[in-house]
């Protein structure tokens, strides 16, 4: 992962990221108790996958490299609108 995050030229951003992840997904099993944190936590998820698709399209990475994230996107998108 560290060598992923060096080439995306975000290196110093790695624990900040990871973190954020950790702390949406454990936000996501609250909703299932408080549906508007999980709406807020795959809101947030849904908008990191954004901007991880649009990292890898500006270093020129292959579809299916870039086929993870959107896949992400697509599924915290639909939890937004669909199950919270």
């Amino acid at each position: 992962m560290k060598r992923e995050f060096a080439r995306y030229g975000l290196a110093s951003q790695r624990v900040w990221v990871g973190s954020l992840q950790l702390l949406a997904a454990l936000g996501q099993l609250a909703g299932l108790a408080q549906p508007w944190i999980g709406l807020s936590a795959s809101i947030g998820l849904a908008a990191m996958m954004l901007v991880g698709v649009l990292v890898r399209l500006r270093i020129k990475d292959r579809l299916l490299m870039i086929f993870p994230a959107f896949f992400y996107l697509v599924l915290n998108a639909y939890l937004s609108v669909a199950a919270f």
